[in-house]
């Protein structure tokens, strides 16, 4: 009997599994101009790069993963999460060199402020620069320290990402969740939570076992929800870096008891935190609510952006029903 391969599937209904309620920044608007301004800037880019930002909606993104952010601080997180997704789009394109040496440009302007030139890179050395000068004005230097670090990961890890896609390999499930957890950028995107709602929480509580297992948890909700969304459009180019054929090559298990159980985990960790005094325990609070609208914010926008389902996304957000794109030669 010849088997005949699927042409759609069915979206597990990740949006009502997830219990946190939905909060929109209502500077939305005037960040999403602002943000295009900034991003091209002495440019007249016109084609493929202006129509992928008008279609990814990051400023609606960045409204609802920092809802109660003041305008300054939205705006620099909407800056950097616009310029996250084009370093994403460009690593895509890139060999494991291409990525060296764009993390090279990005974490020395970081860690040289103004003094840093680069002749390869200079617009992105520039926006670097300028997002980071105006970040370090306000975050604390615990939270200035785990965003250079967590963005250092985010390279390391997608340099990685390069090789593996050169090589065509399917990494094993472990493997796989520990550098997706980096090369999603969620850990940076994370500090921006601190640094949105002027957090200064001590590095010995970022670091206790609890909090970095809700770190964990938010993360991988955000991450596998995210592989499951743009599946399709990845299967089509043959990329294997997504959940689901590392999944399916090791048959392992189901996405939704995955995806539900990082819920879980979230909440079970949540409620055994242990006290650390008044002060410090109102900034934990506010930065573990920032995890939960970190979790429903992103499930929300990737139906209202045009990044995984063209400009279907409500429909599709409503039916659950994918059609598979066919395969690129």
């Amino acid at each position: 009997m010849v088997s005949v391969a699927p042409t759609k599937f069915i979206l597990p209904d990740l949006v009502s599994d997830c219990p946190y309620p939905l909060h929109i920044n209502r500077h939305r608007k005037q960040v999403t101009t602002e943000t295009k301004r900034w991003l091209f800037k002495g440019d007249n880019m016109e084609g493929k790069m202006r129509v992928k930002y008008h279609g990814l909606k990051c400023g609606t993104l960045s409204a609802m993963v920092y809802p109660k952010a003041a305008y300054p601080q939205l705006r620099v997180c909407n800056d950097f999460l616009t310029y996250l997704f084009h370093l994403d789009n460009l690593s895509d394109d890139m060999d494991n060199r291409g990525t060296m040496t764009t993390a090279d440009v990005v974490m020395n302007s970081l860690y040289h402020p103004g003094q840093y030139q680069s002749p390869l890179l200079l617009r992105l050395a520039n926006n670097t620069g300028s997002y980071w000068k105006r970040l370090i004005s306000t975050a604390s230097p615990g939270t200035q320290q785990r965003f250079m670090e967590t963005l250092d990961f985010f390279f390391q890890s997608v340099t990685e990402q390069a090789h593996d896609r050169q090589e065509s390999a399917i990494p094993d499930l472990e493997s796989y969740i520990a550098l997706r957890r980096d090369t999603s950028g969620c850990k940076t995107s994370f500090v921006l939570i601190e640094y949105a709602n002027n957090l200064d929480i001590p590095d010995e509580v970022m670091e206790h076992p609890l909090i970095r297992s809700l770190n964990e948890a938010a993360n991988d909700l955000v991450t596998w929800s995210n592989d499951i969304f743009s599946y399709n459009v990845e299967q089509s180019k043959g990329d294997t870096h997504n959940m689901i054929p590392v999944i399916m090559n090791h048959h392992s298990l189901d996405l939704q008891p995955a995806v539900d159980f990082s819920i879980d985990r979230f909440m079970n960790d949540r409620a055994q935190l242990p006290s650390w005094g008044p002060e410090i325990d109102r900034q934990v609070k506010i930065y573990i609510d920032g995890l939960e609208d970190w979790m429903v914010g992103s499930l929300h926008w990737s139906f209202e952006s045009e990044r995984y389902f063209g400009k279907g996304g409500r429909h599709v957000k409503k039916t659950r029903v994918i059609n598979l794109l066919p395969k690129h030669a």
